[in-house]
């Protein structure tokens, strides 16, 4: 019994191979073993004609523009200016091409207020001579030694010049303008979440050589791999079946605790079957905007349907797949039953022919809508149980393939100390290992290594925590009340090790597991939890009568047990034989009991917790020598192993 509740996490054993990113950011689910489909053409967006509009009104505006910015580059001097400049002798050199001339002073003059411009220099200039002009400019020009050119003073730019300088900035427009579109596209899922997408997703690849997840690849579970064989069968030889007139299952519910190697499982048959795997979270449907969940789920099958046979996986089911309550909603409950419906409806119309196969996983198995699991859709339900003791050797062997053992590793002994780990605790308890090798500058994983690992997952990381001496007797007492009584209770699960040194959110923690794995409790050993777990409580109530806060976790323990064995398992007389509070009291079908029969379930409850504390003082008080000497024992080694514990106590370790 460890001071805290016994939590499972996703596992068996992991694939060869990570799963296959998904080709697009809008598409939730990626796929393994699908031929490729052909890439889909790009297309501008907006299309051609909003490209070439917009080109259009690019340019217009860019040319509007730049005229401001080119007009009056030389300022336009009137012809008396001219003159007064031509008889001042202050102008160089003028070229003339009809009427209009353009020249360029010798020194800057200011511009007069008719140039124009209000203010400024100007050196270079063009001016309009008038027709009606009678004046004798030429000789004045040579009497002033003016350079009458062939070629114009102001060179104007060419026409490709003027050109690449108009088109510039209307190009930089439209690559921004479509820059913009393409992220907008991206982030909203290809318009509104998705919505109006006409292009098909490519099938993603498997990497070349990558070698797909089989049965050879799962452990612990080998019953639920033999119940998953028909489908790898039909999947297989389709015809064989069909000529006995049998349908292949619509879809396979696997149910069981995070951990147990359900999404594995999936992966499997698709690759002992040999046919593309699609795989999605449930939650990866459902968007803000209502109908976006039912596309992508019309989408999804259309793809498994291309490449029959095929494996549709969809994990966490009971995210979209809840009963339906009554009452319509609004937001994400309307597209999460919208997306329910479309599923519904996919399933629905399946036959034998099409050879797609939905597997889903969940571990909330109780709260899926009725029209999900009846037969036609989810033929069939898989319970996948934590594994038992070979099964977690075979799991352990295959986490340790690619770690070096020292010698005096015993994996048998790992698998025996371990009772209801899931694959994947023995997954992070093999890396813990390797870790702690590797820190320790070792090449191989030693027996102490995975006995310090296994401390660290089942009791929690050390914390270097200074106590008081006296809060540290007091946690040595608590300590070895759970201890002194898991002892002396018949029956109840082996003290494995006992310690004060802080473990994660806890002073001290003691472990006790069983000998075997456990499938079935009496009311006589759920009792001696309860006093085992009330056990450091009474220790300080015995010892140093207060109670502290360091019995939290305890009490949540105790009240699990007890409201378990009064209200789901029939073990009080006065609630008799009934389940009067539901396994999920959130679930829609759960039992509602009366009040009066809830008032009855908290005395019973309070009723049991009271004997079983009065219980664990008066066993206490007989034997407070042993306590006073585990408790020392404590106090100077700090952590006691199952051996040391019992000599410690005095008690002779016998089989329970």
């Amino acid at each position: 019994m460890v001071g805290r509740g016994d939590g499972s996490k996703e596992a068996t054993v992991p694939s060869p191979t990570p799963a296959p990113p998904r080709d697009r950011a809008d598409t939730p689910w990626r796929s393994e073993g699908a031929p490729p489909s052909p890439q889909p053409r790009k297309r501008m967006p907006g299309g051609r004609r909003g490209l070439i509009l917009a080109a259009l009104v690019v340019f217009l505006v860019t040319n509007l523009v730049l005229s401001f910015f080119n007009e009056g580059d030389e300022p336009t001097i009137s012809y008396t200016e001219f003159s007064k400049q031509v008889a001042a002798g202050n102008v160089s050199k003028i070229y003339s091409k009809g009427d209009a001339i353009q020249g360029e002073l010798k020194a800057k003059q200011p511009l007069p207020p008719d140039g124009g411009k209000d203010k400024g220099d100007y050196t270079k200039f063009v001016t309009q001579r008038p027709a009606f002009a009678e004046d004798d400019l030429w000789a004045d020009l040579t009497r002033q030694n003016v350079n009458v050119t062939a070629s114009p003073v102001v060179v104007p730019r060419s026409f490709l010049a003027n050109l690449l300088l108009s088109l510039a900035p209307m190009l930089l427009l439209i690559l921004l303008w479509v820059f913009i579109a393409r992220r907008m596209g991206s982030a909203m899922g290809g318009g509104l979440g998705g919505l109006g997408r006409k292009a098909p997703p490519r099938p993603v690849e498997l990497q070349e050589g990558a070698k797909r997840t089989t049965f050879d690849d799962v452990a612990g579970i080998d019953e639920v791999a033999g119940e998953l064989n028909d489908v790898v069968d039909f999947l297989k030889d389709p015809q064989r079946y069909r000529r006995m007139g049998a349908r292949m299952p619509g879809g396979v519910l696997l149910s069981g605790l995070p951990g147990t190697g359900k999404t594995l499982l999936a992966r499997a048959v698709a690759g002992e079957a040999g046919v593309p795997f699609f795989s999605a979270s449930a939650s990866e449907f459902i968007e803000m905007i209502v109908g976006v969940g039912a596309s992508r789920v019309r989408e999804l099958f259309a793809e498994a349907r291309k490449v029959a046979p095929a494996i549709i996986f969809i994990d966490e089911i009971d995210t979209i797949g809840r009963a339906r309550g009554a009452g319509g909603g609004i937001g994400g409950h309307d597209e999460r039953e919208q997306t329910l419906n479309q599923i519904l409806t996919e399933m629905d119309g399946f036959s034998g022919s099409e050879g797609v196969v939905v597997i889903a996983a969940t571990n909330r198995a109780d709260v899926l809508d009725p029209a999900l699991t009846r037969p036609g859709r989810f033929d069939r339900t898989v319970t996948v149980s934590p594994p038992d003791k070979s099964g977690r050797l075979a799991i352990l062997r295959i986490h340790t393939r690619d770690i070096p053992l020292a010698p005096d590793v015993d994996l048998e002994h790992v698998a025996a100390t371990t009772p209801g780990m899931t694959g994947a605790e023995l997954s992070n308890l093999a890396n813990e290992a390797a870790l702690l090798a590797v820190k320790r500058g070792r090449d191989e994983v030693t027996r102490a290594d995975l006995s310090e690992a296994l401390e660290k997952v089942q009791l929690g990381a050390e914390r270097p925590l200074v106590m008081p001496e006296e809060e540290r007797r007091r946690t040595a007492y608590h300590e070895s009340g759970h201890a002194l009584l898991g002892m002396l209770q018949p029956g109840a699960d082996p003290v494995r090790k006992v310690t004060i040194v802080p473990r994660g959110r806890a002073l001290g923690v003691t472990l006790s597991t069983p000998e075997a794995d456990r499938y079935a409790y009496t009311e006589e050993y759920l009792r001696g939890r309860i006093i085992g777990a009330l056990g450091g409580m009474a220790a300080e109530h015995t010892v140093y009568d207060v109670i502290t806060t360091g019995s939290e976790n305890d009490l949540e323990q105790a009240t699990g047990l007890v409201r378990g064995m009064v209200g789901r398992w029939g073990m009080s007389e006065r609630i008799g034989r009934l389940t009067a509070i539901p396994s999920d009291p959130q679930s829609p079908y759960g039992l509602v009991a009366a009040p009066a029969t809830l008032d009855a379930v908290d005395h019973e409850m309070r009723r049991i917790v009271d004997e079983c504390y009065m219980e664990a003082c008066r066993l206490l008080r007989e034997h407070r020598p042993k306590l006073d000497a585990l408790a020392e024992a404590l106090l100077a080694n700090e952590t006691l192993d199952e051996a040391a514990a019992y000599a410690a106590a005095g008690i002779p370790r016998l089989a329970k």
